[in-house]
């Protein structure tokens, strides 16, 4: 297999670090990996599996040479340098929303669409974390037996939010103890007017509210959702909460298949068989997936499988990811995997 150059735009950043973790630990075919920054971290070393990187400024001409370029530095960042990257002969991976939505790009998750990939004009957009988790798992029922509606509500770790927010969460939770007085800066967004303690609390807010009423992370997995799919006609809607966990993204998702009669017991084997989805599904033993014990794995984990009891097509889960890596950093990757085999 021919081996790339690579760089990685916001190198230093939770995803960023996750990304050159994976390029490595899955032994991804590489000839060079470039870290590239703000001027402000140009010059950090960064060690990984023995090796050390010094990191540069991103700069237009950071991407001469490079094959592969992920970014994963903010939207403005990825607006700013995915061009001038693509303009240089490089494929951009790119893990925000600046181009997720647009028709000519494709919004890839390798278990449900990589065919789309086959369609790219130098820029592949990485879907949103709670988006990515949700159609790895609904994907294999979608194909057997339809998909309907979905509606989804989401309890999404702090790390989401970044590094400043994980800091927050364990500050306001020392505030707490301390009974001091809880300082909030970071969420529910950063641009936001009130911002309010994510300690021991739930914030039924991700990122700012349109004249809907939906705040655009809850757009981003209706709309997400449709594409990948490629079913603009699908029923989709979803409330996303903030809750205090530092990484793990859970939801609670219902769906109404295309077909009435299935059995729990059918999910359950079409979904063992699934790439990429663990099933963790018994009560009779308290098993079922929690971010806890999701943090650090791949897969995305799949339980609390159950009929409605008022809708014969009508079906109850529960999945839990890892948000920084198959929401983000291992989705990024395996992207990458797809397009040069």
């Amino acid at each position: 297999m021919k081996k790339v150059n690579v760089a990685i735009v916001g190198a230093t950043g939770a995803v960023g670090t996750k990304i050159l973790e994976k390029l490595l630990e899955r032994e991804f075919p590489v000839e060079s990996i470039k870290l590239l920054a703000s001027k402000r971290s140009a010059g950090t070393e960064i060690t990984a599996d023995g090796q050390t990187y010094i990191v540069e400024e991103t700069v237009p001409e950071s991407f001469e040479g490079v094959d592969i370029a992920f970014f994963s530095a903010g939207g403005s960042i990825s607006e700013k340098f995915a061009h001038e990257a693509v303009k240089r002969g490089a494929t951009v991976i790119d893990n925000t929303s600046a181009f997720r939505m647009q028709e000519n790009i494709p919004l890839v998750v390798p278990e449900v669409n990589a065919s789309a990939l086959s369609g790219h004009t130098g820029i592949i957009a990485n879907p949103n974390c709670s988006t990515i988790q949700m159609v790895a798992a609904l994907q294999p029922i979608r194909e057997k037996y339809g998909l309907e509606r979905i509606i989804v509500s989401t309890y999404q770790a702090v790390s989401g939010a970044g590094a400043e927010a994980i800091d927050e969460l364990e500050g306001q939770s020392q505030q707490f103890e301390n009974r001091a007085e809880t300082e909030a800066s970071i969420l529910p967004s950063a641009a936001a007017k009130k911002h309010y303690p994510i300690a021991f609390n739930a914030i039924p807010q991700i990122d700012a509210f349109d004249a809907s009423g939906y705040t655009l992370e809850e757009l981003k997995m209706i709309n997400e959702t449709k594409k990948i799919f490629g079913d603009p006609q699908l029923a989709v809607a979803a409330t996303c909460v903030r809750l205090p966990v530092v990484t793990g993204h859970s939801e609670s998702v219902y769906i109404e298949l295309g077909e009435e009669g299935v059995t729990v017991e059918a999910l359950h084997a079409l979904l063992e068989k699934a790439p990429g989805v663990v099933v963790q599904d018994d009560p009779s033993t308290q098993t079922y997936p929690m971010p806890l014990f999701a943090e650090g794995k791949d897969e995305v984990f799949v339980g609390r499988i159950r009929k409605d009891p008022n809708h014969s097509a009508g079906y109850h889960l529960w999945i839990v990811s890892d948000n920084l890596l198959k929401g983000a950093a291992l989705n990024s990757v395996q992207i990458a995997e797809n397009l040069i085999q």
